[in-house]
């Protein structure tokens, strides 16, 4: 998601060394390589699809996987966000690794945002986002623009472990979000949640997050994000011409049919002819965070306007 500012420290603060206690006793075997295999960057699937840890898709009823219903303290902290909860993990990063420089661009990111706890880490972790460099340090609560490219450096020895949730959020976490600091700031004397192995409480998770048909109205939403995030080109307005009439073109059905399937050969018709008009004229734009608009629109909206099952996208 993008956000005013790179980084955003939200006013919760957790106990550490108790979370790291509950990781541990987990074990190695949960852990699994990064989807992207990617170097020293391990994961432990927390919530997902049907709650099934080796499902690293998007689109489904999110649910807890049965290493994240052994740990009451992290159910407690995930509580404590106040927050509609999608796919969560837990991600490790190994001395002397990174999470290379990168944006994360696809459709379930755009409207989502990333929280971190640290859990294990230590001074050095060096976390960028945009041009700029913090330390997240343990037990703090911090949310970032994923929107802009970042990376994370561990040039120590030990691993560095972070509960990573990403979130729609809700009333209570904007409220949270609200009061953060976009400069950091000192933990309290005490965790604002502290661990009580009495306690499971309720979470919420997203049971819905891909539409079957984008509708118009969300459509004109990553279009007003990705053609105003756009540098200067000359073929920007003309760009902007075709997008506008595409997104009438898709009301038109949409006023009529809906997500009815039936409409589906109409829309798909639509989707396809527009991204074949504007493909040559935008080939060369770039957006503020160094993508190619093209390529940006093609994961937000060629692959997200259509569910997959739907057989599109």
């Amino acid at each position: 998601m993008k956000l005013e500012a790179p980084f955003l420290q939200l006013p919760l603060f957790f106990d550490a060394p108790a979370l790291a206690a509950e990781v541990n006793q987990l074990g190695e075997a949960c852990w699994r390589p990064h989807p992207q295999g990617y170097p020293g960057n391990s994961m432990l699937p927390l919530i997902a699809v049907n709650g099934e840890p080796s499902d690293e898709s998007f689109a489904g009823k999110m649910e807890p996987t049965p290493e994240l219903l052994r740990c009451s303290y992290l159910m407690q902290v995930l509580h404590s966000l106040g927050a509609t909860l999608g796919r969560t993990r837990l991600m490790r990063l190994a001395g002397q690794a990174e999470v290379t420089r990168h944006m994360d661009q696809g459709y379930y990111w755009v409207d989502r945002v990333r929280v971190h706890v640290p859990i294990v880490t230590q001074p050095t972790v060096r976390f960028e986002c945009g041009h700029q460099t913090i330390n997240m340090a343990a037990g703090e609560c911090w949310i970032f623009d994923t929107w802009r490219q970042h990376r994370v450096v561990n040039d120590a020895t030990q691993s560095r472990i972070h509960l990573v949730a990403d979130t729609v959020g809700g009333d209570q976490f904007w409220r949270s979000v609200a009061k953060g600091r976009a400069i950091q700031s000192g933990p309290p004397a005490q965790p604002t949640v502290r661990p009580d192995v009495a306690v499971r409480p309720a979470l919420i998770y997203e049971a819905v997050n891909v539409p079957k048909v984008m509708s118009p109205w969300e459509m004109k939403a990553h279009f007003a994000l990705l053609l105003g995030d756009a540098l200067p080109h000359a073929r920007l307005a003309e760009v902007r011409q075709i997008c506008g009439h595409f997104v009438r073109a898709w009301l038109g059905v949409w006023a009529r049919s809906g997500d009815d399937v039936a409409a589906l050969g109409d829309y798909k018709a639509l989707l396809d002819k527009f991204v074949a008009e504007v493909r040559q004229p935008s080939e060369t734009i770039l957006l503020q965070n160094e993508i190619l608009w093209f390529r940006a629109m093609g994961s937000i909206i060629a692959k997200g306007a259509l569910s997959s099952s739907y057989g599109h996208g």
